[in-house]
């Protein structure tokens, strides 16, 4: 079976934060107040993913509440933050609207996502993610962390799923 269509399977699209949705830049203010940057190119990826019935997620494992705001702005379906294994929360998520591994794509940067990529239809990462998790991947993305790399697997999928449609 093909990528495309493997990809025109999914349902659930999940994804890390830091170096997925963000360059993996983490700055502080003076008062320790931290700051993330996003894409408005993945957020509208995103987005449309939401419009169009999947379901997105977030699972990461620090804690921000710039996190909570871009994924209430982008109707992201479920958001686990400060999560150290994340694997569990997938099941979960999966579990609740009774889908398998075989129904999800996953775009992760780090080592700490690499358990959930082995696992997922759609194993994907940014461009600049570390080669450890570039080696479990089959979809790569073009374009680095916080620079359009989720974009594309939203791309990828929804164009997939809706030429399986045709």
């Amino acid at each position: 079976m093909d990528l495309k269509e493997i990809a025109s399977k999914i349902k659930l699209l999940a994804f890390d934060v830091d170096g997925v949705m963000t360059d993996g830049s983490i700055t502080y203010d003076e008062n320790g107040t931290e700051y993330k940057t996003f894409n408005a190119k993945d957020g509208h990826g995103l987005a449309k993913m939401a419009k169009n019935g999947f379901i997105t997620a977030i699972i990461t494992g620090r804690k921000n509440g710039t996190v909570d705001r871009r994924a209430c702005d982008l109707r992201v379906t479920e958001v686990f933050q400060g999560v150290k294994n994340k694997l569990p929360i997938l099941e979960a998520i999966m579990e609740k609207y009774e889908l398998n591994f075989s129904q999800v794509a996953y775009m992760g940067d780090d080592e700490p996502d690499i358990c959930i990529l082995e696992k997922v239809a759609i194993a994907g990462c940014p461009a600049d993610a570390v080669a450890r998790v570039q080696s479990v991947c089959n979809f790569k993305a073009s374009k680095d962390g916080g620079r359009g790399a989720v974009r594309e697997l939203c791309d990828f999928v929804f164009d997939a799923v809706n030429s399986n449609n045709e």
